[in-house]
Order: C-alpha cells, then sequence, then structure tokens
C-alpha cells in the first residue's frame, strides 16, 4: 500500500483525514508525523500540519511444522514409528540459591544480558522524573547553544510556581535572541521543550524560557494592557473576548484580572485557540 500525504491546522486533525481517505481506523493504520506546526506571538500557529500515512501490511503467514510421518507420506515412503525418548535424570541441585537477575536501569540497560530495555519501560522511567530534572536537561542545552554561538551569557532556572520553571538567559547583547516581537525566543523556547521532550515523555508546556528578561517585561505590558480592558468591560457591562494566547500569557491575564474587583475570566476554545473571556461581574 502506498503512502499518502495529508495536511492539516494540526497533528489530530491531520491524523484523522489521513484515516478518512484510507477508509480504515487508527489501529489499522501506519502515520508518520513529517512536519508539526509552530507556536509564534500570543499563541498563534505558524505553517501546518503533514502527516504520511498508509494502510498496515498484513503480516506473513505463519510457517506450518510439519511432523516426520507428514514428510514421508509426501515423498511416498512408509510412516516411520518413533521410539520412544528415554526421560533423562533430573540433575542434582547445586544446593546454591538461584541469582536474581538485576533490573536496575544503566544506559537503559539490563546490567545482567546487556540487553536494551523495552521502550515502554523507559518511557514509565522518565515519566517518573521530576520538573526540575527536565529543566536541567533544557539548561544543559541551552548553556552549550549559547557557547556554541559565541555568546557569554549564564541560564538559570527560576522557580515561577509550584508547576513552572523558567530557564532565565542573561548576559550582554542578546537581542538577536529574542527577535522581533519575541519570535526568536519563541522558537528557541519550542527547541528546548523538544530536547526535554526527546528524553522525557512528560509534558513539557510547563518549562518556560526567557532572555534578557523579555518575558518578564512582557507580563508587565500584558497586566498594563489587561487593566484598560477590563475597565472597558466595567463599563460596558458586556463580555470581552480576547485573541488566543499561549498557556503562559493566559495565566497571566488571569492572574492579573483575578486582582481587579468587577470583573472575571473564563478560558474557552481548544489547544492552539484556546483564549481568554473577561465577564463584568457583580
Amino acid at each position: 500500500m502506498e503512502w499518502v500525504e495529508v495536511t492539516g491546522t494540526t497533528i489530530e486533525d491531520a491524523k484523522e483525514s489521513a484515516l478518512r481517505q484510507l477508509g480504515v481506523e487508527a489501529d489499522d493504520a501506519e502515520i508518520l508525523i513529517v512536519s508539526e506546526p509552530t507556536k509564534g506571538l500570543f499563541g498563534r500557529m505558524r505553517g501546518e500540519a503533514r502527516v504520511k500515512a498508509r494502510v498496515r501490511p498484513a503480516g506473513p503467514r505463519p510457517k506450518r511444522n510439519r511432523s516426520r510421518q507428514e514428510r514421508s507420506s509426501e515423498r511416498g515412503g512408509e510412516p516411520r514409528v518413533q521410539q520412544p525418548k528415554k526421560e533423562k535424570a533430573p540433575a542434582a541441585e547445586s544446593g546454591r540459591p538461584k541469582q536474581q537477575k538485576s533490573n536496575g536501569p544503566k544506559n537503559g540497560r539490563n546490567q545482567q544480558t546487556g540487553e536494551r530495555r523495552p521502550k515502554q519501560e523507559e518511557r514509565e522511567m522518565a515519566d517518573g522524573m521530576t520538573l526540575e530534572e527536565q529543566a536541567k536537561v533544557g539548561q544543559e542545552f541551552l548553556k552549550g547553544l549559547l557557547d556554541a554561538y559565541g555568546y557569554d551569557a549564564s541560564v538559570e532556572i527560576r522557580k515561577l510556581d509550584d508547576e513552572t520553571l523558567e530557564l532565565a538567559v542573561t548576559g550582554e547583547e542578546l537581542g538577536l535572541l529574542v527577535g522581533p516581537r519575541g519570535s526568536t525566543l519563541a522558537a528557541l523556547q519550542d527547541v528546548t521543550r523538544t530536547v526535554v521532550q526527546a528524553k522525557f515523555t512528560a509534558r513539557t508546556d510547563r518549562i518556560l524560557v526567557d532572555v534578557a528578561q523579555y518575558r518578564e517585561r512582557r507580563v508587565a505590558a500584558l497586566r498594563r494592557w489587561i487593566a484598560g480592558i477590563a475597565d472597558e468591560v466595567k463599563a460596558s457591562g458586556e463580555e470581552r473576548p480576547l485573541e488566543p494566547m499561549s498557556p503562559a500569557d493566559r495565566k497571566v491575564i488571569h492572574d492579573a484580572v483575578g486582582e481587579i474587583d468587577g470583573v472575571e475570566t473564563r478560558s474557552e476554545g481548544e489547544d492552539s485557540r484556546r483564549y481568554v473571556v473577561l465577564i463584568p461581574s457583580n
């Protein structure tokens, strides 16, 4: 079965379109992710999702082991009578206890056999890693990246709340790492998360990257902006939907509005289209 290539706004949309085109269920198809859309400013997605899919090939028929009598009959000979096998006496016990095999991790291999651990087992181990351990992987990646491009900068892990850590890059002349309206910073964060995701299957959207306190300044700007929107909502008494934003920006909006009397927030939409609505309250 030949591969078909399908695009969509998200990976899930592309997968569903591919399954409809093939006319099979997900269990009967092989799907490869070719490219994913990337997040831009305020959570807007750039590019499109692209996947390749095909109907899963049927496995080969298992070989049937024929008996000697059947092979002999096919050759036209008389079936041979199989002599009963002599039973072997059980080996004497040595008296030494059997050594238990160790399943301790060492480079993803079993210490006794040297065999590679199953991927599922490695995933279960990765899921048990803490957010701090994931952040250290991202920190080492950023340090190596900065050194490779000749930046004299440091990377510090900062705790924003119980569920969010920030990798703060500080140094001189880091403007190129921020880019126009933070576009390069957004890409740098996506790459860092991808590196962490390659080692840990747990979610990585709680790891943020900031360069030269750009995100800190952005939080301050968002707070000033939403304060003006909140005043308009209170004056008009009407709900005000905002444009889709990233989880980090939505959190800033929720926290800022929570400190303002007479207005509340709720989130609507899904995935990259999720946005905040300001609501007048009594």
